[in-house]
């Protein structure tokens, strides 16, 4: 039955299509292409791992520009002294780093969660894909924001 034939309103939501019917009552409807989501995942795959690509680039980048901002000291022994553009770029880098992990968490639950939702559609559990995918909606918790500091100490990347 379409949102019309109810004379309510809708609009949609990622995966669903929440109407509300003219007595106020919330009509949820589920209308998933699965092979249309696995080619969105697909390219948001590609995407991520872009991305990656391009966190690992800044990683370097950022380290050589800090090594070659120079300083305003004279002769030195051993390494190079930090500088004031060294340690504004440190600083910096400092400060976006909570950013990069959390948009890196983003990413991999909104795709875990539309994975875990659309096989939850295609077994025909409509209450658990609507449950994964209000979970997948919220923001990372602390542990998957760890997950993705640790994954990228070991391999060098983000998402």
């Amino acid at each position: 039955m379409s949102c019309c034939q109810w004379r309510g309103r809708c609009w949609a939501a990622p995966m669903e299509r929440i109407c509300i019917d003219s007595a106020g009552v919330d009509v949820t409807g589920w209308d998933i292409s699965p092979s249309g989501v696995e080619s969105v995942l697909s390219l948001v795959g590609l995407a991520a791992d872009d991305l990656s690509k391009d966190i690992k680039g800044y990683g370097t980048s950022v380290q050589d520009a800090a090594q070659s901002a120079g300083t305003i000291s004279g002769p030195y022994c051993g390494g190079p002294p930090v500088g004031p553009v060294g340690a504004a770029v440190a600083n910096f880098v400092s400060d976006t780093e909570d950013s990069i992990k959390f948009m890196a968490a983003r990413i991999k639950k909104t795709m875990d969660g539309t994975v875990r939702a659309t096989g939850a559609y295609i077994d025909g559990d409509l209450a658990m894909a609507a449950r994964v995918q209000r979970e997948a909606a919220k923001a990372p918790t602390p542990a998957e924001l760890r997950a993705v500091g640790e994954q990228t100490k070991h391999h060098g990347g983000g998402a």
